[in-house]
């Protein structure tokens, strides 16, 4: 009964102390907390210290430099080396052909010339000759120069047309050409003439000969021209009405011209 009285009186001794109540019972929970929180067999100062340097560490982690990032590059080949090794990705930054040789294989460390290929027509008609269509109107082959072609197409644009005495000498577009007034129009749509000229002045005119793509015939009283190996004549809207002409005409008496380099 005695230690019964004792304990109730410590009760009601405490009860009549609230706020020493709530301190102490702070002081217990914090306590718990601290011992369930550090390991066992762990040392209070060092873990403070640890605490105390995770802040430097991750500063100093953020200052490490990251390592590149890699993309992926289309590669080609290369002779002789295999495929794992050409599809390997490059740093970003390097160049495909940083490594590439500076000399051809086949030289051997020597320059080599480079061939040099005539301009002038092949012997293969098929891409060196001309061809005329049975509307009368003329294709430039494929290896003509632009030169060339222009005066094809100039000679298209007048193809048909009537012959008219002195037609193409006044101005470039007329109703009707004669034969120097046609041809003229021609190599001046070629870019080899400024103004029109006559039959007579033909003869003298450019290189003698015939020329690669172009050759002049012409005499006091006619002129044609063959280009890429067709004939551009008056005298051929008499045949089915157009100057283009595939077949030749007899050529004695006539002075043979070319543009010079045609």
């Amino acid at each position: 009964m005695a230690r019964v009285r004792v304990r109730v009186g410590i009760l009601q001794g405490v009860r009549g102390r609230p706020r020493v109540v709530a301190a102490l019972g702070a002081l217990i929970a914090a306590a718990i907390v601290a011992a369930i929180a550090l390991p066992r067999g762990s040392d209070p100062d060092a873990a403070q210290s640890e605490r105390a340097a995770a802040p430097a560490a991750a500063a100093a982690a953020a200052q490490e430099p990251t390592a590149r990032r890699r993309r992926s590059q289309v590669v080609e080949p290369v002779a002789g080396e295999g495929g794992d090794v050409a599809a390997l990705p490059t740093e970003e930054g390097a160049s495909a052909g940083d490594s590439a040789p500076t000399e051809a294989a086949s030289s051997g460390g020597k320059s080599e010339k480079v061939p040099k290929f005539d301009s002038g027509p092949t012997e293969d008609a098929g891409i060196s000759g001309a061809e005329v269509l049975k509307n009368g109107i003329a294709l430039p082959p494929i290896e003509a120069p632009e030169e060339v072609r222009n005066i094809v197409r100039a000679g298209n644009q007048i193809a048909r047309t009537p012959y008219l005495w002195g037609g193409g000498h006044g101005k470039w577009l007329d109703k009707g050409y004669d034969c120097s007034g046609s041809v003229s129009y021609a190599l001046a749509s070629g870019g080899f003439l400024n103004a029109p000229l006559a039959s007579g002045p033909l003869m003298k005119w450019g290189k003698p000969g015939k020329g690669k793509w172009v050759t002049i015939y012409s005499n006091p009283g006619h002129v044609f021209l063959v280009v890429a190996g067709v004939r551009f004549d008056t005298s051929g809207t008499k045949k089915d009405g157009s100057r283009w002409q595939a077949d030749m005409r007899p050529t004695s008496g006539y002075a043979v011209r070319h543009p010079p380099g045609f």
